[in-house]
């Protein structure tokens, strides 16, 4: 909950923190930029640390640094200072992210679907919220506060990770992953079933993945309530809330989302939810007023709910064994992904306006859907019809 108060801080208050500093979108998407690129770093670092020292000292470590650079974020330094301190904050979000995730992976086994979108529906839950709360600060005139509302749940969640850690997590490695397929021999035996090859591609076209989703959710939820201000005259609190709707939908979305995969399988829900996202994103480029843009948004967030937890279990069954590494490399893809695109985001949006922006994001849907093809496409293994099998007569989890 606290990663998705961080990671969406920076959107829910970046109408009134341009206006606040006198710097263009463009400056506003770099401080995301440098905080993704940040967050890539500490997710790409989080496996050799946690070898090295272990997964508690670098998980509170992690916490430590998120919580520190949020209540400095609070404080309003210079703004060369607000970008000094971003990839400090990203680090702490990104490792703090890798490493819970790469615990739920290892430690559910069969249930992955269904615990990675439980987590999921958290971070949802912690989206949800900072929009009403930088809605209510804006409106007071002190939007910063938004950024102190994360350090200080970042400090409550460090005591309560200290205080309580999960004993489970303590086991080694081996006897972790044992335990986990233990509960899952059809899921151990179909990830063997793969090439070192055809993993390979698998996991590079879920990498893509990764870039593009992350990228496409970062960049239309940090300029969405911009949008709104430029192209539809709502006031910057009015139109933070919109991300609300967004985040809700994201929250129902995840409640059934692992189910649904486990139902349909991966392959078959990633294709069909990325289809319908392509399809809305496109609409949304036709049909500009607010009441068809908060309905859309809605939806999009359904379709989008489930993509992030999904492909991550449907990569790590294409490459058994290895759940920090692939978990630490995706999520290191997402944190480019976030990074690059909202910094190209926000210079669109000043280059060609909101028009063109939604253009922007639209194309972006359609290349998710072009990769989401690929990645199921080699995963699919000759003469089996491993994603388009019913329920009842699929052979592969994926």
């Amino acid at each position: 909950m606290v990663i998705g108060l961080g990671q969406l801080a920076i959107g829910a208050v970046m109408e009134p923190m341009v206006k606040s500093y006198g710097i263009l979108y463009g400056d506003g998407g770099r401080l995301v930029m440098f905080q993704f690129l940040g967050g890539m770093a500490g997710i790409l670092c989080a496996p050799g640390l946690m070898n090295r020292f272990g997964k508690k000292p670098v998980l509170l470590a992690a916490i430590a640094f998120m919580t520190v650079a949020e209540l400095l974020y609070a404080l309003r330094p210079p703004w060369g200072a607000m970008l000094t301190i971003a990839p400090f904050a990203g680090v702490g979000l990104g490792m703090t992210e890798a490493v819970v995730g790469s615990f739920v992976v290892g430690a559910s086994g069969a249930k992955a679907n269904v615990a990675m979108s439980r987590v999921e529906t958290f971070f949802g839950v912690g989206a949800l919220i900072i929009p009403f709360a930088g809605a209510a600060l804006i409106e007071a005139g002190e939007w910063r506060l938004s950024f102190g509302i994360v350090g200080v749940m970042g400090a409550v969640t460090f005591l309560l990770w200290l205080l309580w850690w999960p004993t489970v997590l303590d086991r080694p490695a081996q006897a972790e992953t044992d335990g986990a397929h233990g509960h899952a021999p059809a899921g151990l035996a179909a990830g063997r079933a793969y090439s070192r090859r055809q993993s390979g591609i698998v996991l590079a076209a879920c990498a893509l993945f990764f870039v593009v989703y992350v990228g496409l959710e970062m960049s239309y939820i940090h300029y969405l309530p911009s949008l709104l201000v430029a192209g539809n005259g709502m006031t910057e609190s009015s139109a933070t809330l919109v991300l609300s709707l967004f985040w809700g939908a994201m929250v129902l979305g995840r409640l059934v989302s692992g189910q649904l995969a486990d139902r349909l399988g991966g392959a078959v829900y990633l294709l069909g939810t990325c289809l319908v996202a392509a399809v809305l994103f496109v609409l949304m480029t036709f049909f500009t007023g607010s009441v068809p843009i908060f309905v859309l948004t809605f939806v999009v967030g359904l379709m989008m709910s489930g993509m992030f937890a999904i492909a991550l279990v449907f990569a790590n069954r294409a490459v058994p064994g290895a759940a920090e590494r692939t978990t630490s490399l995706l999520m290191a893809c997402g944190g480019i992904g976030g990074a690059l695109l909202p910094e190209g985001a926000g210079w669109f949006l000043d280059a060609y306006g909101p028009d063109g922006t939604r253009w922007l994001f639209a194309g972006t849907a359609i290349a998710l859907l072009a990769v989401m093809l690929w990645a199921a496409a080699a995963a699919r293994q000759p003469g089996r019809r491993i994603w388009l099998a019913a329920p009842e007569e699929r052979t592969h989890p994926l």
